[in-house]
């Protein structure tokens, strides 16, 4: 039999759930949840690649270019390109030359640039707040409300690929950023009833 008390005790357990899972959205309210999901929803679309640059394939590097092929052949160690030998007649010299081009994996984890129509990259996850270590609130010239945000981060959702050895030496920038826990500063602006990265 349910006493006053119990229901009381039901009633403030309810409104207690949904007090923490509207926390976990971004509802432009200052604390932690907020911060981290604006931050997280920002890089989703942001995501780590392994070039800074966007290319095209197919691409052609000589054999005896170590230093260009590496890369390539380690993506294809991982499945995502396919190698062909081909020769190139340059005068009277003959040059063999790898050609590279996506392979059906690699068709399917292939980032496409929107601004470059035929080039891309291939993505390795996004960064995803592991702590907010400080918060500093603030406006901007426009009057709208401002926090900075001092935070750690990993690299999230993380594909298989990019955990072989021959990647992880082939690109060492990526294999740093998957396995360190660094630190960055964001700017996030109040936007309505939620907070938007600005920087």
């Amino acid at each position: 039999m349910s006493t006053p008390l119990t229901k009381f005790a039901r009633a403030f357990t309810v409104a207690a759930l949904v007090t923490f899972a509207a926390a976990g959205c971004n509802n432009g309210t200052n604390n932690d949840v907020n911060y981290r999901t604006a931050i997280n929803d920002h890089f989703k679309a942001f995501p780590a690649c392994i070039w800074s640059q966007s290319k095209k394939f197919p691409v052609q590097a000589a054999t005896s270019d170590d230093v260009k092929t590496a890369g390539y052949d380690a993506l294809t160690q991982a499945g995502l390109l396919v190698r062909t030998t081909s020769e190139k007649k340059i005068v009277v010299i003959s040059k063999q030359e790898n050609n590279y081009d996506l392979s059906d994996a690699g068709r399917t984890s292939w980032v496409p640039d929107s601004s470059q129509p035929g080039y891309g990259n291939f993505c390795y996850g996004n960064r995803e707040v592991t702590s907010i270590d400080n918060s500093t609130l603030g406006t901007n010239s426009a009057g709208v409300k401002t926090v900075s945000v001092a935070y750690h981060y990993k690299i999230a959702n993380v594909p298989n690929w990019a955990n072989d050895g021959q990647m992880r030496t082939a690109y060492p920038d990526m294999a740093a950023a998957i396995s360190t826990n660094p630190s960055d500063n964001a700017t996030l602006v109040a936007a309505g009833d939620r907070w938007e990265y600005q920087r």
